[in-house]
């Protein structure tokens, strides 16, 4: 079902309406019943087919689009040799007088933009012409922009671009603050242009603009216009075939365009949109078995999630932010655009090889994520904004494994919508940010949670013992550490334990799709021995002194210290701090580790406990296994959202069996006044009617 809405919409799918539409499709397939009788679905297939051939046979009129950074000096050289020369020297001067040669960043200074290539073709790649073939960057059906975020210019996280804040004067963003910014969270530094090439269908359309624009007249000769206010120009039919440059480098002329159609264009211009949305809604009418109570509870996840999103960053929706200099996400999303166009070019190995000949960088295959979304999302961040909406239904999922249906609605609402969870790491907000930032650590806790649930079976009966159940969690175990090895502590506890309770049980079929799913988590060392010739498991800043800040023989120090009573020894100091640091937790605050190192205490106790469940146990050693990471590693808050995100699974589920009794003995009073507040009645029997129609429990 979602191929034929995805064949509807169009690949790429990277407006918001298209992905409204797909996003709808999604929940509305994922939480419905869906008819398997073979005359809906030829007949869903033929008016996908009908809407598929409308809009063939009747295209909206496309605009040539070309559109590039603009820099001086040799790193301008690719401009210079590809654009207009009286374009060129128009922008050079505007460059010249915005960033004074004399003030410019010294050329050896890491950071600064003249250390960089620079472009290296005169209009850039867009993944929006991944299946289109444009002339220049994409070909588009509309103008209309005031803020260059949203018109989604992908070259701005091209890797060659990282130029840092305060060593460079040319700079890549920044962050703006007030009401304001909400919807225009980011503001583009980055000088750049854009060049339009307009058909005869647009003769008599309307071009509106603030800004500079070089419009180019009779003999190849460009005419300035720069408008201090919205003006417009009719585009009249000497206008066609020629080029209209918009130009954004002084930054107190900043670009907007919008484009006023005729009649006829906006007429052709409605017919995809109207065409996929019947084609849609007419596979979800004919397909689905809707039940409105069911689909309840996925819209309100996925409506509060991408409210938090809004608020984090609203250029995560359908824009495209610049990514801080110096950052992860900017490597991640500019090698993943260099490898998308070396599969367009038909040059595997280079794509394979994905930048690197030996893996650095923390996330190794996140790289592959980014190029595989500008296949399906052009460019927009909608494909890792998918996965993110993903993770409540997940976290649900995982809290329904131990817990009542009551019990695991309420754990996730308040994972996803009450802060509380801050101080302990356990709340989508902290997912949003950095997945908007472009990190790969939101996407790897995703993955992993998903394979923890289908390796312990998602009701309390335990795990699936077939062959495919097995392989899908090996696989996805696979996946999350190829996304973020230092998983793998964690990964290798749970697999081991479910395979060896596999052996136990002689689920020999159950063994083998484990071992063979998770087996591609050897395609990073076989990148490494193949394209570096070296042997490096995952990557290779694994060793490096900076990510190592408290490494075994700093502890056999710090032992060696305390037996000479050196308490105030370097390396005893180093442990502590290292030791406060991983208590503190991702709240990264001192106060919080009385009640982290409790929790720790927690995970011992039930590992240790047989009256526990036993994948519980396993959970808990898996935790413990991850938390010993932090011992050594960096204390960076987003690499152990998901530790303490299991800690704070197992620990609900303690509080459950054992905790409140215990609570119960020593303080009765209060807890008895605790537990009689009218207010829980209530609440009880809201997610008791509200699981009960969501099909996450039995009716009554």
């Amino acid at each position: 079902m979602l191929a034929l809405v995805i064949a509807a919409l169009g690949l790429p799918i990277n407006d918001l309406f298209g992905y409204a539409l797909l996003l709808l499709a999604a929940v509305a397939i994922s939480a419905s019943a869906v008819t398997m009788q073979p005359g809906a679905w030829l007949a869903a297939m033929a008016v996908v087919g009908v809407a598929m051939l409308g809009q063939v046979l009747v295209p909206a009129p496309r605009i040539e689009e070309g559109h590039n950074v603009f820099l001086a000096e040799e790193q301008g050289r690719a401009l210079e040799a590809g654009l207009p020369t009286e374009v060129f020297r128009f922008m050079a001067a505007g460059f010249d007088a915005e960033y004074p040669p004399e003030r410019r960043c010294a050329r050896d200074a890491p950071g600064c933009w003249r250390q960089s290539p620079g472009p290296d073709r005169a209009f850039a790649f867009s993944a929006d012409g991944i299946y289109d073939r444009p002339a220049y960057s994409r070909r588009v059906i509309d103008i209309d922009f005031s803020d260059a975020v949203w018109l989604r210019l992908g070259f701005v996280n091209e890797r060659q671009y990282n130029w840092y804040s305060g060593r460079s004067d040319v700079q890549r963003g920044s962050r703006e603050r007030g009401l304001d910014a909400v919807l225009h969270p980011w503001q583009l530094t980055m000088p750049f242009f854009v060049m339009y090439r307009f058909p005869s269908a647009f003769v008599g359309s309307r071009l509106c603009w603030q800004g500079e624009v070089l419009w180019e007249g009779a003999g190849e000769r460009f005419v300035r216009w720069r408008h201090v206010e919205p003006a417009c120009r009719t585009i009249e039919l000497g206008d066609v075939g020629r080029r209209v440059f918009g130009v954004s480098i002084m930054k107190d002329a900043p670009l907007r365009m919008k484009l006023l159609p005729t009649l006829t264009v906006t007429l052709h211009q409605l017919v995809a949109p109207v065409l996929s949305l019947a084609a849609v809604f007419a596979v979800l009418g004919l397909l689905v078995r809707w039940d409105r109570r069911r689909l309840a509870l996925p819209f309100t996840f996925v409506g509060i999630a991408l409210a938090i999103v809004l608020l984090n960053d609203a250029s995560f929706i359908g824009g495209i932010r610049p990514f801080e200099g110096g950052d992860d996400g900017l490597f991640y999303e500019g090698v993943g655009r260099l490898i998308a166009q070396h599969l367009m070019q038909g040059n595997f190995a280079s794509a394979l090889e994905g930048g690197e000949k030996v893996f650095f960088y923390g996330g190794p295959g996140f790289r592959y994520f980014r190029a595989l979304e500008r296949f399906i999302f052009g460019d927009s961040f909608l494909g890792y904004l998918s996965l993110l909406l993903t993770l409540p239904f997940v976290a649900l999922a995982v809290f329904r494994r131990f817990l009542s249906p009551r019990a695991a609605l309420a754990l996730t609402l308040v994972f996803l919508a009450i802060p509380v969870g801050a101080l302990f790491g356990s709340s989508f907000f902290h997912y949003a940010k950095w997945a908007a930032r472009g990190f790969a650590d939101p996407a790897a806790a995703v993955v992993f949670l998903s394979g923890l649930i289908v390796l312990l079976g998602r009701t309390a009966d335990g795990p699936d013992a077939r062959f495919a159940p097995a392989f899908g969690a090996g696989l996805l175990f696979a996946l999350a550490l190829f996304l973020r090895p230092n998983l793998a502590p964690a990964a290798g506890v749970l697999l081991g334990g479910a395979g060896v309770a596999a052996l136990w049980q002689r689920q020999v079929v159950r063994v083998a799709g484990l071992c063979i799913g998770f087996l591609p988590v050897l395609g990073m060392a076989l990148h490494n021995w193949v394209f570096g010739g070296v042997f490096v498991l995952f990557s290779a800043n694994a060793t490096i002194a900076e990510a190592l800040p408290m490494p075994p023989s700093a502890y056999v120090a710090a032992l060696g210290e305390l037996l000479r009573l050196d308490f105030a020894g370097e390396h005893v100091t180093r442990g502590l701090l290292q030791i406060a640091r991983w208590l503190a937790g991702p709240s990264e605050s001192f106060l919080m580790i009385p009640l982290n190192a409790l929790a720790v205490a927690v995970l011992v106790r039930v590992g240790l406990q047989r009256r526990f469940d036993p994948w519980l146990r396993l959970v808990a050693f898996a935790t413990l296994a991850q938390h010993s990471v932090a011992l050594f590693y960096l204390s960076y808050d987003r690499y152990y959202y998901l530790t303490w995100f299991l800690t704070m699974l197992v620990c609900v589920v303690w509080m459950r069996d054992e905790g409140a009794d215990l609570l119960r003995r020593r303080f009765p009073e209060p807890m008895k006044r605790f537990e009689g507040l009218p207010g829980w009645a209530w609440l009880a029997r809201i997610l008791d009617g509200w699981a009960v129609a969501a099909g996450i429990a039995p009716r009554v």
